[in-house]
């Protein structure tokens, strides 16, 4: 397919426009005109694109890609190794931030949701149907080892757990993959039983203990892994094209 056809399809999928956000979201580095394979990952990693020119993608699509908010423009370094691989090889880049975080079928929340076993029941902001922190239930209460016994065998990764000093048992839970920490405190206020976020910040713990709720950290890489390998198999048999996900480990 062509790539503005690639592009078109991707736009209407994910509705960036609808979604602010910290970087541009669709086509980042343009490359060839004729899409024939396509590569999905995490983040736009110089071993990523090593292994999309090995495999001979004319396409990468990740959830982190370039020119984030802040970051500076000069193009030195790794990032000028990185666009340098993918100018060479006539690759585009297409990233793709929240709108891959708040998919309702593809995006990392509602695929941990699916992997969890948890029912999503809404946004954790009230009001705001794009809210990136979303909440849910079990079918029934379980205890907070039991739940990191299951995040364990889903994502392959020991989670670090935040008990309450009440210890209670677990039914509804609030989660944001990725770098979703701080909504902690809101998914306390609403009384919700756990909150599950990628990554931990000091004041995380404070909020865990003092607003009575358990909080769990399984990995920003961890949470945030199955967005893009889900796209990778709805475009593999939806557009009838080449398409795989390839993950570059990462521990953090």
């Amino acid at each position: 397919m062509k790539r503005n056809e690639l592009e078109h399809y991707l736009s209407h999928l994910f509705k960036p426009e609808l979604v602010k956000d910290f970087c541009p979201n669709g086509l980042q580095i343009q490359g060839t005109d004729n899409i024939e394979k396509i590569i999905t990952g995490v983040t736009a990693t110089q071993a990523l694109i090593e292994q999309a020119i090995s495999e001979k993608a004319d396409a990468i699509i990740v959830h982190h890609g370039y020119f984030w908010k802040n970051e500076s423009y000069v193009i030195k370094g790794m990032k000028h190794q990185r666009i340098k691989a993918l100018l060479a090889n006539d690759i585009n880049l297409f990233a793709y931030h929240l709108p891959l975080d708040i998919h309702p079928e593809l995006g990392n929340n509602a695929q941990l949701a699916k992997l969890l076993d948890i029912e999503m029941t809404g946004p954790l902001e009230m009001g705001n149907p794009l809210s990136v922190a979303v909440q849910g239930q079990f079918a029934s209460p379980l205890t907070a080892s039991d739940l990191v016994k299951r995040i364990d065998k889903q994502l392959g990764r020991t989670p670090l757990h935040i008990a309450p000093p009440s210890n209670k048992t677990i039914k509804t839970i609030a989660w944001c993959s990725g770098g979703g920490q701080s909504y902690i405190e809101l998914a306390a206020e609403q009384g919700i039983d756990a909150f599950l976020s990628g990554e931990v910040s000091e004041q995380t713990t404070h909020v865990a203990r003092e607003m009575d709720i358990h909080f769990i950290a399984a990995g920003h890489h961890a949470t945030e892994r199955y967005g893009a390998k889900a796209l990778a198999e709805h475009l593999d048999e939806n557009l009838s094209i080449n398409a795989k996900f390839i993950d570059i480990d990462n521990p953090a």
